[in-house]
């Protein structure tokens, strides 16, 4: 292959790129490196002064942690993520390549920091193929890395045009420290969401829980979803599936249980949560959040998943 016709590569942070020949010279780079021969980039290795690393496990073997009783939600399907942070697993997300969005997040809520990290969207090599267990910014891999990236999930162009917000699944006003909510800001981790329903009954949703968590006397384990449309299309930039609806369910060791669904249209139909017409401000009417027990969540996500069984938590989170 002739090195003229590769793709370039960006690397925001180096102060010196060269191209002598037949290889190609990275240099500089601080705490960064990159081997490359006759070319071919063999082995990168990043450094951003915290990054966050996403490991693929189909059964989270790493990072069963964030899961209650160490056990993973029955009758889903999906790549598994433990996304670690300077080399600490933070929280864990089920991807769906297909649809471009994870279906859904766990994590311990743990608040003890208040305020939003300034921190930009992430992406994830390894769900493009990429022997790259860190999670980094697209801008700093060459042009055919980036399309398999695309190819593979969600990217921040898909939101540029798009009337949706970049919706947390794993809160970072639920975390316990600052890299633990800077952890939270990787597209693996976000779905389409409306404004006014991401910062209306769905943000008020999530100050409840912190509120629920001040009567736990253990852990609190947390898995926040998502259901998509039962029909039709609907997808940001041709690409990015929008969720019909968010769901959680969340779970003490001290046999506390709470769930709750939420309206991402405000036009679906009033079948799984219906809507309350005294909602103000009026720009959040159609946008209805509303508590259910986890059994019932269990049943609506086995109906619209179509799945013969669906278990959140072990036991339904009773113990033993």
């Amino acid at each position: 292959m002739d090195n003229s016709s590769m793709p370039s590569l960006v690397f925001n942070s180096c102060s010196n790129f060269q191209e002598k020949g037949s290889s190609f010279l990275l240099l500089c780079c601080e705490m960064s490196q990159w081997t490359m021969v006759a070319g071919v980039l063999l082995v990168p290795f990043f450094w951003f002064g915290g990054l966050v690393h996403g490991e693929i496990s189909h059964n989270f073997e790493k990072c069963l942690q964030f899961f209650y009783e160490n056990t993973i939600p029955q009758g889903f399907s999906g790549e598994g993520i433990c996304q670690r942070y300077k080399n600490e697993y933070r929280f864990a997300t089920l991807y769906d390549k297909n649809r471009r969005i994870p279906l859904y997040s766990a994590y311990k809520l743990s608040p003890k920091v208040s305020g939003r990290p300034d921190e930009d969207w992430k992406i994830e090599p390894q769900l493009a193929g990429e022997d790259i267990k860190e999670m980094a910014y697209i801008s700093d891999f060459i042009e055919a890395v980036k399309e398999r990236v695309k190819e593979s999930q969600a990217v921040e162009e898909d939101y540029r045009v798009s009337p949706y917000a970049k919706g947390h699944l794993a809160p970072n006003g639920h975390q316990e420290t600052e890299d633990d909510q800077r952890a939270t800001f990787t597209l693996t981790n976000a779905v389409p969401q409306k404004e006014d329903f991401n910062s209306g009954p769905w943000s008020t949703l999530e100050q409840e829980m912190l509120k629920f968590k001040k009567s736990c006397n253990s852990d609190m384990y947390v898995i926040t979803g998502v259901i998509p449309y039962a029909a039709g299309t609907h997808v940001i930039n041709n690409r990015v599936h929008i969720p019909e609806y968010l769901w959680t369910a969340y779970c003490c060791q001290s046999s506390k249980v709470g769930a709750a669904v939420g309206r991402n249209d405000k036009n679906s139909n009033d079948d799984i949560v219906k809507k309350n017409p005294s909602l103000r401000p009026d720009h959040f009417k159609g946008y209805d959040v509303e508590k259910k027990s986890l059994e019932d969540l269990e049943g609506i996500l086995r109906k619209r998943l179509n799945m013969p069984t669906v278990s959140l938590f072990k036991n339904q989170c009773r113990g033993g």
